[in-house]
């Protein structure tokens, strides 16, 4: 298992931070641990595979609202 930055996520998957902070706002996607000193937010594979699917989702023009209820 892979752990990442939201940075790392970013590069990762193409979406901007400010999408990805926006996402963790409205609870479409969730940390998998914070650091204590730093207070960075630490993300996994499971992470980058919900973010693919948002973006398949997105594509076929749902949109967020839809999307959230269907994650939860």
């Amino acid at each position: 298992m892979n752990i990442y930055l939201i940075k790392d996520l970013a590069r990762l998957t193409g979406y901007s931070i400010h999408t990805l902070k926006y996402y963790l706002k409205i609870k479409l996607i969730k940390e998998v641990s914070r650091s204590p000193e730093t207070h960075f937010r630490y993300f996994d594979d499971s992470t980058v595979e919900v973010l693919k699917k948002i973006r398949d989702l997105r594509k076929q023009g749902r949109p967020i609202r839809e999307i959230r209820n269907e994650l939860l």
